[in-house]
């Protein structure tokens, strides 16, 4: 039997959003990282110096295509693989053999998830549409920021003009529109400025956020709090992260008073996610925060496009809350998911406890 693996020799390995096993010449497992010990569900120390058929029970099947790589002096891949965990849970993968090129003829076999696939496929295009929806913002705030002020100083100069009182009413809307859109392009403007990081408290934002929302909608709306008071402080832009909150926030309660029949429910939870894997990379801990609303829920036809620039599903929206509250998250590494039915909306924020950001930095 070969010697066992020493962890430390496989720190890459480790760090694989994919299941990997090592394995030797003879089928018993050396070493397995993380991600497999969340997909098998057994520790390390549990698979180590057993057969490789407590993951794959057709080792002919494996021989077969150890074989196959063999000959093609690289890896062979297999697609829709369905395997089974040690609970008996049966899941389709893609499964991936590696013969080593050394003396012991150890091999690796990596496992992906389908649904894993489709996953990071997903969140590979909400990142490329979300870098052209801010890049779309930016150069759209630009363009139309100069003609406004110049639009706003002609009708106060023609204002100054007018004999007639009765006139300048229309002046005034001309330059009261012009100050609303100016507002609006402060707003696509907002996420190109950079953060400022410090030591945050997720209840402090959110208690932010409550009394935010609690003082624009007074009646009828009842706020259930559902915190996990472990959870630790994390280096983030508070203000960033108390804007994100309050527009998805507000987005629910304003979709809960389109159904003025049900008693308008917000609810706001807070979890560790361990073991979590986005945007390609797994972080042994995550901050999860829910927010729900007992709403009439999201078409189906717009669930993909809410984080869209300048769509809304409300008559009178902007389609600015979600997409900046997106671009904010973003600013964090973090994701977020929404799930929608004819009872309720979720959206979940997820935020990487642990991130190479500075405390206490200041950018202009």
């Amino acid at each position: 039997m070969s010697p066992p693996v020493v962890k430390s020799n496989y720190k890459g390995i480790e760090l694989l959003t994919t299941a990997v096993v090592l394995c030797d010449k003879n089928y018993i497992i050396l070493y397995i990282n993380p991600s497999a010990e969340v997909l098998f569900e057994i520790s390390q120390n549990q698979a180590i110096t057993k057969n490789v058929n407590i993951f794959i029970d057709n080792v002919e099947f494996l021989k077969k295509i150890l074989n196959q790589a063999e000959q093609q002096h690289g890896s062979y891949r297999e697609h829709e693989y369905f395997i089974k965990t040690q609970h008996s849970k049966t899941m389709c993968v893609t499964l991936t053999i590696t013969p080593f090129i050394n003396d012991q003829s150890d091999f690796i076999i990596e496992f992906m998830q389908i649904d894993q696939q489709l996953k990071v496929a997903k969140e590979e295009n909400m990142f490329i549409q979300q870098q052209a929806n801010s890049e779309l913002l930016k150069n759209l705030a630009h363009e139309i920021r100069n003609p406004l002020g110049g639009l706003r100083g002609a009708a106060q100069l023609l204002e100054k003009e007018l004999s007639n009182k009765s006139l300048k009413e229309y002046t005034q809307i001309i330059i009261k529109e012009a100050d609303r859109l100016q507002v609006l392009m402060n707003k696509l403007l907002t996420p190109q400025q950079l953060p400022t990081y410090k030591a945050t408290n997720i209840h402090e934002v959110l208690e932010r956020v409550r009394s935010l929302i609690l003082s624009e909608f007074t009646s009828d709306l009842t706020l259930i709090r559902d915190y996990d008071v472990s959870l630790p402080e994390f280096i983030a832009d508070p203000e960033k992260l108390i804007q994100a909150v309050l527009n998805i926030a507000r987005n629910g309660v304003q979709a809960m008073k389109n159904n003025p029949q049900k008693h308008m429910e917000l609810r706001f939870v807070t979890r560790a996610e361990r073991q979590i894997v986005f945007h390609k990379r797994k972080h042994e801990v995550a901050i999860r925060l829910d927010i729900i609303d007992n709403g009439p829920g999201i078409k189906h036809d717009m669930i993909d496009k809410i984080f869209y620039p300048l769509v809304s599903g409300r008559e009178n929206g902007s389609g600015l809350g979600l997409s900046l509250a997106q671009d904010f998250i973003s600013l964090h590494e973090g994701m977020i998911e929404c799930n929608s039915s004819s009872e309720k909306t979720v959206f979940s924020i997820i935020l990487p406890l642990k991130n190479n950001f500075q405390e206490n930095k200041v950018t202009k």
